[in-house]
């Protein structure tokens, strides 16, 4: 159970935010894990990884929301390629997360999902899981 699982995911938009927990479940399940821990990746440098809640979308709307009032899409940055926000918002939110299995569950909070954050798309994006068991 050492090998590094892909997930591949399409953005449709510049940002947003995508419930990648039952993607991660379903490879839980599937490799039949029931303790250990699962380390999540984002190898991208405009994107990113966090944990916040799944249940209502309009916290997912009021995250991006503030994010894009923080840090706008155009402000003067000297970075070339037009996407410095996104760099800037990737590099705040995080590139990985860490989470305990027990009982082939994620032991997330009850309101609590798993995100990819894309913050320079549409693109062609993956996020890397690694299970460690015992």
């Amino acid at each position: 159970m050492n090998n590094i699982n892909t997930i591949n995911i399409n953005t449709s938009k510049r940002i947003e935010m995508i419930d990648i927990t039952p993607n991660i479940l379903q490879l839980i399940k599937e490799q039949k894990i029931s303790e250990g821990i699962c380390s999540i990746f984002v190898p991208h440098t405009t994107a990113a990884v966090t944990i916040n809640e799944n249940a209502d979308p309009t916290v997912v709307k009021d995250m991006l929301n503030t994010l894009n009032k923080l840090i706008p899409h155009q402000n003067n940055y000297l970075h070339s390629e037009g996407n410095s926000d996104a760099h800037i918002k990737a590099s705040l939110i995080g590139a990985s997360e860490v989470i305990f299995i027990q009982n082939g569950k994620l032991m997330l909070g009850t309101w609590q999902g798993v995100f990819f954050c894309e913050f320079d798309g549409p693109r062609s994006r993956k996020v890397w899981i690694k299970f460690l068991t015992s």
